[in-house]
């Protein structure tokens, strides 16, 4: 037989080639969802500790709620909370461009 490989054989080499992408692929998306979720993890943690440094104590359960129905009459009062963090993100991007 000659030192070509059948169609089978090529057909298979593919396959198999395919099979180590997708399973590359399949690993990448994990490290990133991985990557994404701690730093989301790291971001609320932080606003949570802004909140208790403001507030000079830990916060409980009833601060939670209390905090989210402030945040809520906010945005319904004339939405201050989202142009208070929109201008505080602008001026931040003017100062640093």
């Amino acid at each position: 037989m000659s030192g070509k490989k059948s169609y089978d054989e090529r057909l298979e080499i593919i396959q198999k080639k395919k099979s180590q992408l997708d399973a590359r692929e399949k690993a990448l998306k994990k490290l990133r969802s991985e990557e994404d979720r701690k730093k989301r993890t790291k971001r609320l943690i932080e606003l949570g500790g802004i909140v208790e440094s403001v507030l000079g104590r830990e916060t409980t359960d009833e601060d939670k709620q209390r905090f989210l129905n402030f945040l809520r009459k906010q945005e319904v009062n004339g939405n201050f909370f989202s142009k208070a963090m929109n201008i505080s993100l602008n001026s931040d991007a003017e100062t640093e461009g």
